[in-house]
This record gives C-alpha cells, sequence and structure tokens, in this order.
C-alpha cells in the first residue's frame, strides 16, 4: 500500500477538519468507558489540529445499532473523557447530520472540538450513501481519517466522505499502523517471530500465508491449535475446533516446511471437564501431552509449551502477536497468555499487537505499557497483515 500523506502534509489553520476517529470503546451500565486505549490513540491528532488551529469536527460510530438510535450506543459519555484527557472543552452534539448540526458547526471557531453523535444511529453510514456522505461533508474542508479499526470497511464516514473532499490525508494514529504492521513487518529485524492464537484457523489462514513469506518462526496458540493437531493425526477431546479446515492447516504445515519457516505448535495442554465461559469458571483440569481424552477440552497451552514458546520470543529483534494462547478471561487458563505477555513485552526487539483480543490480554497482563506498538485494528490488522488494500487508507492522497 503506498505511503499516504498526513496531517503533517497540511496546514489546516481555520479549515474545517473532518476527523473520523475511532471512538467504539466498551461501556459499562452507567455509560462509563472501560477501555480507553482507543480515546488516548486518537490524542496526538486532534491535539496537533487544536494547534495549528483548525475547526475540528469528530465522527465516530459505537457498536452496531443498525441504523437506529440506541441510547446506549451514544458517544455523549466519550465527550467529557475526552475533554479531561486534552484538558480542553469538547462540544458534543445530539446527532451528525440535520439542522442541528448545521447550526452548530455554523459557528464554529479556530480550534474548537465537536464531537457529532454515532454516525451508525443512521443506515446511510454502513450502505455508504452518497446523499448521507454528502451530508457529513458539508462541513468540511479537510479530511483526516485516524480510524484504523474501520479503515476496512467502504463506509459513508471512511470512504464517501473522503472522495467528496480535495484534501484527505491520514492522522498520526493510521500512519503508525501503516509502519509497524507494514514495514516493519515487511523488512523486519531478525529473527521474526509471529505468534498467532484465538478461535479459527479460517480467520488467520490467510494471515499465515502472507507471512510465511516474511517469518522466521510462526507461534501456533489458542483454539486453531486443535485444527492443526487434527492435520497431524492428533486426538482433541471436545477441543474447539474446524474440521472442515484441516486440509488448510495441512497445507499451512507444508508450505512453511519448504520455505524453511519454523512452525511451533503446542507439545502440552491444559485441559478441564467443564468450561462455562459466561460464569467464568472451570471444572477439574489437568495437562495432556500429546493426546486429549474424550470428555475433556483444551483451554491454554501447557507448561512445557508455555516455557518452550517464551524462549523462542526471547530471541526475536521483531515480534507480531495476535490472538491469546487460550481461555485468558477465566484466571485458571490465562497462564499461557500471560506467560506469551511478559515475554513479548520483555523482549528487546520491536514488539507489535495486532489488535482485537490481543490487546485485550496485554492490558489485563499489565505489561501493555512495555510494548512497541498495540494496534487498534481487529479485522482491520488481519486484512492489512494479509495484503489486502484497505478502502478507508486507498482513498487518502498518496505522497
Amino acid at each position: 500500500m503506498p505511503l499516504v500523506k498526513t496531517i503533517d502534509d497540511i496546514d489546516p489553520k481555520g479549515l474545517r477538519v473532518f476527523v473520523r476517529v475511532d471512538f467504539n470503546v466498551p461501556l459499562d451500565a452507567d455509560g462509563s468507558v472501560t477501555d480507553d486505549t482507543r480515546i488516548n490513540a486518537a490524542i496526538p491528532t486532534i491535539q496537533k489540529l487544536h494547534d495549528q488551529g483548525a475547526k475540528i469536527i469528530l465522527v465516530s460510530h459505537l457498536g452496531r445499532p443498525k441504523g437506529e438510535r440506541v441510547e446506549s450506543m451514544s458517544l455523549s459519555p466519550i465527550a467529557p473523557v475526552l475533554s479531561e484527557k486534552l484538558s480542553l472543552p469538547v462540544t458534543f452534539i445530539n446527532d451528525c447530520v440535520g439542522k442541528e448540526v448545521d447550526d452548530a458547526l455554523q459557528n464554529i471557531t479556530d480550534g474548537q472540538i465537536v464531537l457529532l453523535e454515532n454516525v451508525r444511529f443512521h443506515k446511510g453510514e454502513t450502505e455508504n450513501d452518497p446523499e448521507f456522505a454528502r451530508q457529513l461533508a458539508s462541513h468540511a474542508d479537510v479530511f483526516v481519517n485516524d480510524a484504523f479499526g474501520t479503515a476496512h470497511r467502504a463506509h459513508a464516514s471512511t470512504f464517501g466522505v473522503p472522495e467528496l473532499l480535495d484534501v484527505k490525508v491520514s492522522g498520526y494514529l493510521i500512519a503508525k499502523e501503516l509502519e509497524f504492521l507494514g514495514e516493519k513487518t515487511a523488512s523486519p529485524n531478525r529473527p521474526f517471530t509471529v505468534i498467532l492464537g484465538g478461535a479459527k484457523v479460517s480467520d488467520k489462514i490467510m494471515v499465515i500465508d502472507s507471512l510465511l513469506d516474511k517469518a522466521d518462526v510462526i507461534i501456533i496458540g489458542g483454539a486453531m491449535a486443535y485444527t492443526f493437531a487434527l492435520a497431524n493425526g492428533k486426538k482433541i477431546g471436545e477441543s474447539l475446533s474446524e474440521p472442515d479446515k484441516v486440509e488448510l492447516a495441512k497445507s499451512a504445515l507444508e508450505k512453511a516446511k519448504n520455505k524453511g519457516v519454523r512452525f511451533l505448535l503446542p507439545v502440552d495442554t491444559l485441559g478441564t471437564n467443564a468450561l462455562d465461559f459466561d460464569a467464568k469458571t472451570l471444572g477439574d483440569t489437568k495437562v495432556f501431552d500429546g493426546d486429549i481424552e474424550d470428555g475433556w477440552e483444551g483451554v491454554d497451552i501447557g507448561p512445557k509449551t508455555t516455557e518452550i514458546y517464551s524462549e523462542e520470543v526471547s530471541k526475536a529483534k521483531t515480534v507480531l502477536w495476535n490472538g491469546p494462547m487460550g481461555v485468558f478471561e477465566i484466571e485458571g487458563s490465562s497462564k499461557g497468555t500471560f506467560a506469551i505477555a511478559q515475554a513479548v513485552a520483555e523482549g528487546d526487539g520491536v514488539s507489535i499487537i495486532g489488535g482485537g483480543d490481543s490487546v485485550k490480554a496485554i492490558n489485563r497482563s499489565g505489561y501493555s505499557d512495555r510494548v512497541t506498538f498495540m494496534s487498534t485494528g481487529g479485522g482491520a490488522s488481519l486484512e492489512f497483515l494479509e495484503g489486502k488494500s484497505l478502502p478507508g487508507v486507498a482513498v487518502l492522497d498518496s505522497k
């Protein structure tokens, strides 16, 4: 993907700048933000535009309201949090198009920050409706995309609006995402170790395929490891797996062998005879070397695997981690994931956390402040690592 222009390439003083941010953050029942990672990630771009005297119009989605107003998905709780972080006033407007917005933005002043209501309260957002995009764009002179988490979607606020404006650049967050997920993995310091976990081989097979051309070592954990175990003729008890993806797993193993990439799979597994994810409980647990007995399911990598993987990670000069090693949300099956988090954090190379559950896991492990870069995109990170073009990036001005 070509290098794109950033806010450093423009002078936004006095201009109305439409900034697509990603404030899709978790809220509790009281409407309080429970994880502010994505808000923090947008601060440098907003601060820079404010310092340069831009008129800042912030636009985001939250959740999946499916084109209807859902009060629990309002962005109104974000405004005071953002205001406190910036030590600046942030004006919240109760819609993103219409008369109230027109009136409020008519008199916006240099350096003022306005946050519009959730764009997904309108069906036109996800449908990239031209009229909805035109209404959004009508108040702006410049488009800035800093929402990497939605860059793989051609929605009105990520694709339709920039198509209507002459100047469209990236913010600092997207620039960093492209640098770390793009440049740092395309020509990595070696050895380059990739850690892939999570539930499904089908979600990650294209990433595996793409990274087999770049990585020196690929480490597999999480439920996807059980599909690879099936591919190697092992028994996996009741473990989560995708039997219909066994041939895909076999071809990945074959490709790794042909390319000389070391492909590490768990040598032991922590199993349980009763997993209740909602109640966050496990039944009895025991460690299986090799085959897993019927009636038991794997919920974490075992102690031997944890040691082997941690040792491997400690030698890497570039680490990319996407996906947990097990059910880290339950204390009894979190050791493997948190040990990998520690190994990644304590390594002396470049460490890149590829969004989604990996970010949750490293935040929960307490090591998030010791990694080089944490991506804010789940699906966008995966698609970018697969080598796909992201519409929200492709539409921006090239350098």
